[in-house]
């Protein structure tokens, strides 16, 4: 077999697979790096592409946040702007951020899952609300207006726990 012809055959036999286990499509995003950390952690899938990425055998559900960089962080991207600072806030809290109760940051490198780190999502919440803070005046007149900001390296080997 080619290395052509068995990609194709391995990317077909990826998503019948999890097309089976209603995984969704793995070839989404960052989908297939979710699978990979769920499995790794023990986790569950998550069978929807919005909400919680997976659910711990407890059933918390929890947050992935993945790079292929040579350090572990965490990018949360895309962050949906509302009207006033106050109601920006209640939205990280009850919708963004500490609505899972832990946060995993995955670094991959070639072949699969490298590390994983976790964090308390109010720990999250702690460290990004400052930086968002910032940015949020500066996007309200956008005509695309998202907030972003990042858990760096350093945060999270301060405030996390390694499990991988």
């Amino acid at each position: 077999m080619t290395p052509e012809e068995e990609y194709l055959a391995l990317y077909k036999r990826m998503a019948e697979l999890c097309e089976e286990q209603n995984w969704g499509d793995p070839f989404s995003y960052a989908r297939s790096k979710e699978i990979n950390a769920a499995c790794r952690l023990g986790h569950q899938v998550a069978t929807t592409f919005s909400g919680a990425d997976a659910i711990m055998p407890d059933g918390t559900e929890v947050e992935y946040k993945s790079t292929t960089d040579v350090a572990v962080k965490g990018s949360y991207t895309g962050i949906s702007v509302q009207p006033d600072w106050h109601s920006q806030l209640e939205y990280l809290a009850e919708d963004k951020i500490k609505k899972y109760p832990l946060h995993f940051y995955n670094r991959f490198e070639v072949g699969g899952l490298a590390e994983s780190w976790v964090l308390e999502g109010g720990i999250v919440f702690d460290i990004l609300v400052p930086k968002l803070k910032k940015k949020f005046p500066t996007v309200l007149n956008k005509k695309d207006p998202r907030l972003s900001a990042n858990v760096t390296t350093k945060e999270i080997k301060r405030y996390g726990k390694k499990v991988i």
